[in-house]
């Protein structure tokens, strides 16, 4: 039931912070749009693929960081807008420092898109060792993830579906289901660093 007095908007954030995910994943669905739209016009060089990221990380940060939004001072598509301009700006400097680490030997971009989608479709390490952990363990791991993460991580990690099957399955973009998997799965290599760690 929403708290009387308070916009929709308003009523998601409040719940959210009190730890209502369907209430998150609500507000993500009322601000993508416009949150990828602000990152293309402000921020020049931006493709779909970093776009998308920048997003996944920012939604990550505010889901985190909820309970510092003060809605006195600003709205909440502002406030996200804050952390996504930063996100992008820290992004695009951990690329740049990448790059500056590699010799391009062939600069044909559909060349470079063509590799990427192979790396997608093959297998990890991690998503070997996820395999090879009983059913209890790898659901555990998967329920500790955001919303935004966890039904691809499923279909994914459990179901074993390919990058382009889950996108029409939960008819989202392409880019959008390698952003949320490479975001599940670093998530979810944390969490066994922390269980190992907590079991030393």
């Amino acid at each position: 039931m929403a708290a009387p007095g308070l916009k929709p908007i308003d009523e998601l954030v409040r719940r959210a912070i009190i730890g209502d995910g369907a209430a998150f994943t609500q507000l993500w669905d009322t601000n993508i749009d416009s949150l990828k739209s602000y990152l293309k016009s402000s921020i020049k060089g931006l493709d779909d693929f970093f776009v998308d990221d920048i997003c996944s990380k920012s939604f990550e940060k505010a889901f985190r960081q909820i309970r510092s939004y003060d809605p006195s001072k600003s709205r909440f598509s502002t406030w996200l807008k804050v952390i996504a301009h930063n996100t992008a700006l820290d992004t695009l400097e951990q690329e740049a420092r990448l790059q500056r680490g590699y010799v391009h030997i062939d600069a044909d971009e559909r060349q470079t898109m063509m590799l990427e989608g192979i790396s997608d479709e093959l297998d990890s390490p991690l998503d070997n060792i996820i395999r090879n952990e009983d059913e209890e363990t790898t659901q555990k791991y998967i329920e500790g993830l955001p919303d935004l993460y966890r039904e691809v991580a499923r279909l994914r990690l459990v179901e074993g579906l390919q990058y382009r099957e889950i996108a029409e399955e939960l008819d989202m973009e392409l880019n959008t289901v390698r952003t949320r998997i490479r975001r599940a799965k670093a998530q979810i290599d944390k969490m066994k660093s922390d269980n190992n760690t907590e079991e030393q």
